[in-house]
């Protein structure tokens, strides 16, 4: 059955999120090469693994609207909380965000011990700033998943839009334990701190850059160093007195970016 195509963004089938979401538009380009490919049909006889890998391989290809048929072929075969949240996944790169959800609610109702369908449910109510329901479904997630830095990471993030910072540094501090590189897998999948307000911003790059900097990643902290400055982060002379920055003090490339006095940018 067709369905009426609509502009597509993508994220990984793991949620990364930092309040608000933005998205890199070379991804947003690549509609116009969906609509003139044709459209396979699902094989009736084929079994729900053999749908579910060609819809797999149709979604990597940003066929979200192929992928949908050969998920659903699949779920009628043998519906399982994976395969509801592949197809809620693909609902969401259509930016179809209350199909989305149901899948996700559907993935939950379908497998209530496994924690990706509350962490993606937990995203649906983010996005929509619904902090406190967000972090019910992050914890039932972390409470399934303890050791998952995506989990804590998106927790921290419902905990930022909420203003509760030093609850949010914990869950982000947790992520890091767990994930030394996971603010950098967050900036190269295209996924960006969007808060709500530049200070908001500002504030999150001063926060990671504290953290690189106790964890002794020099490079990174300079760099979340800079951002923050060119974000306009208001208290940067904490940098002089906060104990994590102790040995980012004694680093010269710390005098030479404080000396630049890096303007904000507008």
């Amino acid at each position: 059955m067709a369905r009426l195509r609509s502009p597509r963004t993508l994220l990984p089938l793991k949620l990364f999120v930092i309040f608000l979401l933005a998205f890199p538009l070379s991804v947003l380009a690549s509609d116009g090469q969906q609509a003139n490919a044709p459209s396979p049909i699902p094989d009736p006889n084929a079994s729900a693994k053999d749908l579910e890998e060609r819809g797999d391989v149709l979604r990597a290809q940003k066929r979200y609207l192929d992928a949908l048929d050969f998920y659903a072929a699949a779920i009628a075969k043998h519906p399982t909380a994976l395969l509801w949240n592949k197809e809620g996944m693909s609902y969401l790169f259509l930016q179809k965000y209350p199909e989305a959800t149901k899948c996700f609610s559907r993935a939950i109702k379908a497998e209530k011990n496994a924690p990706e369908g509350y962490n993606n449910r937990g995203y649906m109510e983010q996005r929509n700033q619904n902090f406190n329901k967000a972090i019910r479904y992050y914890k039932k997630a972390l409470a399934l998943q303890p050791n998952d830095a995506v989990f804590h990471y998106n927790l921290g993030s419902s905990y930022w839009g909420k203003h509760q910072y030093d609850l949010a540094a914990q869950q982000y501090h947790a992520a890091y334990a767990l994930d030394p590189d996971i603010f950098n897998r967050v900036s190269r999948i295209g996924v960006m701190a969007q808060a709500g307000s530049p200070e908001d911003r500002a504030a999150f790059s001063f926060m990671v850059a504290r953290l690189y900097a106790q964890a002794g990643d020099v490079d990174h902290s300079l760099e979340y160093l800079r951002k923050a400055m060119e974000e306009g982060y208001k208290n940067i002379k904490k940098v002089y007195t906060d104990s994590e920055f102790a040995t980012l003090r004694t680093d010269k490339r710390f005098e030479e970016l404080m000396s630049q006095k890096p303007l904000p940018l507008p």
